[in-house]
């Protein structure tokens, strides 16, 4: 099951049904499946303070994913900053709604074990993202979408 939730902010405005199932094709893909996973939007300083607490870093940050993968099915907890995202798509020339959507994929793409720290490893994460959020925009277009954005 996938979650959404807010706190101390408001839901941003995302199709649950089609984000759910966009999510699980993603994790199809990389042969998992998925279990458990709770998704909480918050503002800049409550993701300050979370990653102060659990990862003792001292900076902002797009999202935080928690892992509590188990084999093949994923499971986890992501944090994601919709201050940060919306900053990021102003930096990067994207729409709001489409780096809303590569941040929520890019947790999912850490659960199913690609990492973006390493030498190399950005660059894949980035070309696993791109296929997300093509296939978003196929399903999209594809009438697979029957819910409000």
């Amino acid at each position: 099951m996938i979650t959404y939730n807010a706190e101390g902010i408001k839901m941003p405005d995302i199709r649950r049904r089609q984000t759910t199932a966009w999510i699980r094709k993603v994790a199809a893909t990389h042969g998992r499946k998925v279990g458990e996973i709770g998704y909480m939007f918050v503002d800049d300083e409550r993701i300050l303070e979370v990653n102060r607490e659990y990862l003792g870093h001292d900076y902002y940050t797009d999202i935080i994913t928690f892992d509590y993968d188990e084999g093949e099915v994923i499971n986890g907890d992501l944090v994601i900053s919709v201050d940060t995202v919306r900053t990021n798509a102003a930096k990067y020339g994207k729409s709001y709604a489409e780096e809303l959507h590569r941040v929520i994929i890019h947790g999912v793409l850490h659960l199913c074990g690609i990492n973006d720290k390493g030498p190399g490893e950005r660059e894949i994460m980035e070309a696993e993202e791109d296929k997300a959020l093509a296939l978003l925009r196929s399903m999209t277009h594809s009438g697979t979408a029957h819910d409000n954005v």
